[in-house]
């Protein structure tokens, strides 16, 4: 057997990655770990300008990065994007699924549009991504990895508010198990990745009080208490997606890894 090197354990060169969501918060920390690790990133966005900002702080620093404007909920922008990744870069050898909408409404308050909207981007987006990112792969015949990023509530509700989405990720956790089933024989491996209380620039602004687009502030969360004794960052994220992207995680299928800083011990 031959063992690959440890300085090329985590080498991403000639890789083509797409990142759902990756222009901002997680996204944008997995984006750059992944991306630094030399592999051509596409990052999926609905927000243009927010896409172009992020890629032209990436591309200064060298990376091969380049976006796609997408709505992971539309089918028909899903298979655009494939399309585009592949006309880019040539194949497709990962895909991160990490567009997410997460609003704080208690069930008494939730609308059907609200709940449809957090199905739609968690759960259906994540489908169609996978669905369409496998055939692919497959067709490609080289394999690839694909890495769902779902949450601490995939496991276990943190608070009440969040029916709508909790619903989403343990539907993300299933499919994730069931998809590496099917997928295997393809030398596909399907692996998530389930995040504590992460500092992002929209839970920033959700505690101090100001204008957040992708979260509704009601009821107001509560302090997270951590047993490390603090939130996590992007780059915590990005760490362990780039280890699921690489050869470090070559005989890891159907798994998924727990990100919290140990908030679930306590």
């Amino acid at each position: 057997m031959n063992l690959i090197p440890n300085n090329k354990l985590l080498d991403l060169t000639g890789k083509t990655v797409i990142v759902t969501g990756g222009t901002a918060g997680i996204g944008f920390g997995i984006t750059s770990r992944l991306a630094e690790a030399g592999a051509n990133v596409v990052v999926a966005n609905r927000n243009v300008d927010e896409a172009t900002k992020a890629i032209e702080e990436l591309t200064q620093k060298g990376f091969k990065v380049k976006a796609v404007k997408a709505d992971v909920s539309q089918e028909s922008e899903v298979k655009n994007l494939m399309e585009e990744t592949v006309k880019l870069f040539g194949s497709l050898d990962i895909l991160v699924n990490n567009a997410g909408v997460f609003p704080f409404t208690l069930l008494a308050d939730l609308t059907s549009e609200q709940f449809d909207k957090v199905i739609g981007i968690n759960l259906r987006g994540v489908f169609l991504t996978m669905k369409y990112a496998s055939e692919v792969m497959i067709k490609h015949g080289h394999g690839g990895k694909i890495i769902n990023i779902t949450s601490i509530d995939a496991t276990h509700p943190s608070m009440a508010g969040l029916a709508a989405y909790d619903a989403s990720k343990h539907g993300v956790w299933g499919f994730t198990k069931n998809a590496a089933l099917e997928l295997a024989k393809h030398n596909i491996w399907v692996n998530a990745v389930a995040p504590g209380g992460i500092m992002t620039q929209g839970v920033a602004a959700m505690q101090s009080g100001g204008k957040v687009t992708s979260i509704e502030r009601n009821p107001e969360p509560p302090k997270m208490e951590v047993a490390m004794g603090r939130m996590g960052v992007p780059d915590d994220i990005g760490k362990v997606a780039l280890f699921l992207a690489s050869d470090m995680s070559s005989y890891m299928t159907g798994s998924q890894i727990i990100v919290d800083g140990g908030y679930l011990l306590k």
